[in-house]
């Protein structure tokens, strides 16, 4: 048990060095829905390091999330396999990476199937990206991508949420959720993704507004997502990104590359204080 209570701490502690943006929100959410996706997001964040890390090759990338997505598959993750796999990258590979044996300790029984299929079927997706270099040329090619980056996510949060609250939603807002979050990604780091690792994700014939038009489609969708959850602490968790996302776009579209923290900052008093004044029954 105590055991258990060191291992989660130290993930905890980790989430929060990596993203403070998802720390804030996973708080709001009760203890097993809580661990449920704490896991799922230092799982995801775990693959997704070595998808963008600048020092690992293609091919090498292609071969470690492959390999990655069939040990999830497994009901019970090996981790023998998995430090025997990733041991030769342990010098560049991020804790949050080296560590998914344990983050996966973490999962409560009835979210741990849902949580590792969902980050299996990412890897394998990212794999594929991978093996391709990111050579997106068409819309269809964008939303496969930010499918299996983001609106994978969305759907995965949704199983979450009927799991542990009945709550039923629409999948296709909910992948729409996940792909307006990534779009404004890809917004803020074009100029980084091109400089360090010679990458664009803009569409053949695309330009900054195409890509502003397709994260405003996208986001429209997340909102109209919002209006199936009811249950105020996942409100929490989902409006929370979602208003900085806004934000954020609203900056790009001014010229500034992001928000500042201190605008982060007023955005969760801003959404918290919105859903205590709300009129919906929220529980």
């Amino acid at each position: 048990m105590k055991e258990q209570k060191v291992l989660k701490k130290e993930a905890m502690e980790v989430l929060k060095k990596t993203s403070r943006t998802f720390y804030i929100p996973i708080m709001f959410l009760k203890k097993e829905l809580k661990d449920a996706v704490a896991v799922a997001y230092l799982a995801m964040r775990a693959i997704d390091e070595i998808e963008d890390h600048e020092e690992i090759s293609n091919d090498v990338k292609h071969y470690l999330l492959t390999e990655v997505s069939e040990l999830l598959l497994e009901e019970d993750f090996n981790q023998h396999k998995y430090k025997t796999l990733v041991s030769p990258y342990a010098n560049v590979l991020p804790e949050v990476t080296l560590r998914l044996a344990d983050w996966l300790l973490l999962a409560p029984a009835g979210a741990k199937k849902c949580v590792q299929a969902a980050t299996s079927e990412m890897a394998n997706g990212m794999a594929k990206w991978a093996k391709a270099n990111w050579k997106i040329q068409t819309r269809e090619e964008l939303d496969d991508y930010t499918y299996y980056v983001a609106g994978l996510v969305g759907v995965m949060l949704s199983d979450l949420w009927k799991w542990h609250d009945g709550i039923e939603t629409d999948r296709q807002l909910a992948i729409g959720y996940g792909r307006g979050l990534q779009a404004i990604n890809i917004l803020r780091n074009q100029d980084e993704d091109m400089d360090q690792r010679g990458v664009s994700f803009l569409p053949d014939g695309w330009n900054k507004q195409d890509l502003i038009a397709y994260a405003t489609e996208n986001l429209e969708m997340a909102d109209e997502y919002m209006k199936s959850i009811n249950k105020k602490p996942i409100l929490l968790f989902c409006k929370l990104p979602l208003a900085i996302a806004h934000k954020t776009l609203k900056a790009i579209k001014e010229g500034r590359e992001k928000v500042s923290r201190l605008e982060v900052e007023e955005t969760v008093q801003e959404v918290q204080a919105d859903l205590t004044d709300t009129k919906l029954s929220l529980k």
